[in-house]
């Protein structure tokens, strides 16, 4: 049995214990608060689910950078989760642009909304903001993309077709900094509206 004047030693180890382990935890939930109060719900978590591994595949839309699709591809989830009036606009232009020996090459169409998560958190590391990113890349839940309404345009030629006869089959850019985003955003003959200044909207 320890002598009383051991006592008062081993109660100071323990309360020096507390104090350091108190102390830690207030030191990481000063730092979840300040991560908390310089972003939103939404991105936190685009965050943190950025930082789990997730690699795009063929089914969440992914298609490989070097063999874009056709318009007339009925196979792939890119281009079968598309809105049935933009695929059906995408076919009608391109049999016009073929006269022009111009091709639609799609690099992007239909994205799962993993994808685009994935997507935003690889453009947040890319450009070591969230403002940043989210001019070149929407959330989740404000994609064209994850509905199914747009589609990207891979080669120069098609995009300049696309961009000055787009809209008699309703086909518009809808962001001034993407020029080979496109969607289905007014009647066959119509006028585009405006492009946003960015995916920001």
């Amino acid at each position: 049995m320890p002598s009383p004047s051991h006592v008062p030693v081993r109660a100071d180890r323990h309360r020096l214990v507390f104090a350091a382990v108190a102390g830690g935890l207030i030191l990481i939930l000063l730092a979840v608060i300040t991560l908390l109060a310089s972003t939103t719900a939404s991105s936190f978590t685009e965050r943190v689910v950025a930082g789990v591994a997730f690699s795009p595949t063929e089914a969440d839309g992914m298609i490989d950078a070097d063999a874009p699709l056709g318009v007339e591809d009925d196979t792939h989830p890119a281009m079968t989760g598309l809105d049935p009036v933009l695929r059906d606009a995408l076919r009608a232009a391109q049999e016009a642009a073929e006269v022009d020996g111009i091709v639609f090459d799609v690099t992007s169409g239909w994205r799962s909304v993993d994808y685009q998560r994935w997507l935003l958190g690889d453009a947040i590391r890319t450009y070591g903001s969230e403002e940043l990113a989210r001019e070149y890349v929407a959330s989740p839940e404000d994609s064209s993309h994850v509905t199914g309404h747009a589609v990207d345009i891979g080669s120069l030629d098609a995009q300049l077709w696309l961009g000055d006869r787009g809209r008699e089959w309703g086909l518009c850019q809808t962001y001034a900094n993407e020029r080979w985003h496109f969607e289905k955003a007014t009647e066959a003959g119509g006028e585009c509206p405006t492009p946003h200044p960015d995916a920001r909207g």
